[in-house]
């Protein structure tokens, strides 16, 4: 039997539960501020490594001029 949910939009995945700013010191702060640009260095890391891997896909099937 089909589910009439399963043609509805699937709600974004939240990837990052930040922590109450508040409960916080300035030295956790700034060690969350270190923590936040290593996880964006990964990220962007993994995204040049997809778009190397796409461009590289894309230069195989390429077809040749005629």
């Amino acid at each position: 039997m089909i589910n009439p949910d399963d043609d509805l939009p699937k709600p974004a995945r939240k990837l990052l539960v930040p922590p109450p700013l508040e409960m916080l010191g300035v030295d956790e702060l700034n060690q969350y501020i270190l923590l936040l640009e290593a996880e964006i260095a990964r990220v962007k890391a993994a995204i040049s490594s997809k778009d190397a891997a796409r461009a590289a896909a894309a230069a195989f099937f390429k077809t040749p001029p005629t």
